[in-house]
């Protein structure tokens, strides 16, 4: 499952997320999204669990917990919805 983390701290690293989610089972992968300009975090990552349950576990436990001086939110991740132009692709624009 993949698990959008978001209202991070700018002290969160990659290797500090995987350790406080590796607590409620296996972490395949972690990725703080940073700011291509400044070089530092967007204040949201996503975590990689390969367990639903342990994934759902982690999300129950840390959703609201704070971490940093932070309340972060953890919920699965939507797919990520492809747009061109002003609509999503394989949609139409409403009529009136």
């Amino acid at each position: 499952m993949n698990i959008y983390v978001s209202n991070l701290s700018d002290k969160i690293t990659d290797e500090s997320l995987r350790v406080l989610f590796s607590t409620y089972g296996r972490v395949d992968s972690t990725e703080i999204i940073m700011d291509v300009f400044t070089d530092s975090s967007r204040g949201f990552a996503f975590v990689e669990m390969p367990d639903e349950t342990e994934a759902a576990n982690a999300i129950e436990k840390l959703h609201l917990s704070v971490i940093d001086g932070m309340a972060i939110n953890a919920k699965e991740s939507k797919p990520r919805v492809e747009h061109k132009g002003s609509y999503a692709v394989g949609s139409k624009p409403k009529k009136n």
